[in-house]
């Protein structure tokens, strides 16, 4: 039997296949999926689903469809698609919507995201936990539930060019300079779309030298996981920038709603240097708009925000709090430090792919290298996040807390304490595992290795 608890986390169901969950599971999420936008006033009688390419994906959704089903609504199927095509599914044709993906987790694992119609976010603050509890509640049921006859229609429809026309109204690289560029798909999702969205499979072809790494679907990722954030993920990436004389490097995960960059040296640039430099371009578009930024990003986004006549909004970290305080500012554009981004035009979903093309037009409309145009976004050192096994995590944040009284401090997410220099700190305990996530920055590399080293030895001690 299934213990749900274990899966559904704090913004979406992920756990491993058949050990935590299977089939039968996901028909009863299905079931409690449709319960809840009943119950809840969603007034649509059809929920979107799509699938990535891991081999439980397909059997999965098409378990997730029959619960939706028996409970009388229909499904519509849109096969194989990124998550941030579902989110353009769920958004264009105003329908909940259900991803099957385990993003960026090993093979083994699989999971849902799931949305509201107008690709909203549900979060276990905001129906996944009442979701959880419904769907445990007909997995313990040993009678079979009485099943509506006949079931409402399952269509299907490929939404591939339809998204990927879409994105290309949203940002025009018809006019930028020749740029060559090599994609690491990582054998996930970014193989399918990106031929679509700036390659010439579906639209007239850009100014791109697409160099392709692992474009083939495998959910066995027989090159490297599909976790860019991991270093050793970004190897062949690094390679073969270097190899080729490109211009730049992306990576996409798994389900490809997140883009990690690297320059033309292979140096990678960080998340906080990609916020700032799209939130420029969306300022530009949007004088005065909001910009939300997680609060682990570079103080410089905020810095460069306000420069730039914007609004800069500190939110917790996690898809489904960021989504929520986009849509309750209207903020025209969000960045996480974990490489997610989210855009108003693209009903304040996340998407590594727009974030993508927002890098290659920013690049493309001037003559410099990517190192010299990151440089401007990038004004202080950074740990990166640094986790630590802690059986008690209450006494370590206190201990942490007691150590630095000249700090100013804030828990808005964990422990941020920031010093009269500029350095700051957030210690972060994960929602599902005895660890703190420690983020340091600080002015310069000496300063962020001295001060990372003394959290540190405070936390391990």
């Amino acid at each position: 039997m299934s213990d749900l608890s274990a899966i559904v986390k704090a913004y979406d169901v992920r756990g491993t296949v058949p050990g935590q969950w299977d089939e039968r599971a996901a028909e009863a999420l299905g079931a409690a999926f449709a319960q809840l936008l009943r119950t809840s006033g969603e007034q649509r009688d059809t929920v979107v689903i799509a699938h990535d390419m891991r081999a439980s994906s397909p059997g999965l959704a098409a378990a997730f469809a029959d619960g939706i089903r028996a409970e009388g609504l229909g499904v519509l199927d849109v096969g194989l698609g990124s998550t941030d095509l579902l989110y353009y599914a769920s958004g264009s044709l105003d329908l909940p919507g259900a991803m099957f993906t385990a993003s960026h987790n090993p093979a083994a694992y699989n999971g849902i995201k799931m949305c509201r119609a107008g690709a909203r976010p549900i979060g276990q603050d905001t129906g996944l936990a009442e979701l959880r509890d419904r769907a445990q509640a007909l997995l313990d049921k040993a009678e079979s539930r009485p099943v509506e006859e006949p079931r409402p229609p399952l269509h299907r429809r490929d939404l591939l060019p339809e998204y990927a026309a879409h994105l290309r109204t949203l940002v025009d690289l018809s006019g930028i300079r020749p740029l060559k560029v090599v994609i690491d798909a990582g054998n996930g999702m970014g193989g399918h779309t990106v031929p679509a969205v700036l390659g010439a499979a579906v639209l007239p072809a850009l100014p791109l030298d697409i160099v392709p790494l692992y474009f083939e679907l495998d959910g066995s990722f027989p090159n490297h996981e599909a976790n860019p954030l991991d270093p050793a993920n970004l190897v062949d990436l690094q390679a073969a920038v270097t190899r080729h004389g490109a211009d730049l490097g992306i990576a996409f995960d798994g389900d490809a709603d997140r883009c990690f960059v690297v320059d033309e040296r292979g140096e990678p640039v960080s998340p906080s240097a990609i916020t700032a430099l799209v939130a420029v371009r969306e300022l530009a578009k949007h004088p005065g708009a909001t910009i939300i930024h997680n609060l682990i990003t570079s103080s410089a986004v905020a810095e460069i925000v306000r420069e730039h006549g914007g609004k800069p909004v500190r939110s917790r970290v996690g898809h489904s709090f960021i989504k929520a305080d986009m849509a309750r500012t209207n903020a025209a554009f969000g960045g996480e430090h974990s490489a997610h981004y989210y855009f108003r035009d693209f009903w304040f979903a996340d998407t590594g792919m727009l974030a993508a093309m927002h890098l290659l037009a920013a690049l493309g409309e001037q003559d410099g290298p990517l190192s010299d145009l990151a440089r401007a976004y990038q004004r202080y050192a950074a740990s990166g996040e640094i986790n630590s096994t802690v059986p008690d995590q209450r006494a370590k944040l206190a201990d942490v807390r007691l150590a630095y009284p000249e700090a100013e401090t804030d828990e808005l997410d964990g422990l941020t304490m920031r010093f009269p220099d500029g350095a700051w700190i957030n210690l972060r305990p994960s929602n599902t595992e005895p660890l703190l996530r420690l983020n340091v920055e600080a002015p310069t590399p000496e300063r962020m290795a001295a001060l990372r080293d003394d959290v540190l030895g405070l936390v391990r001690r």
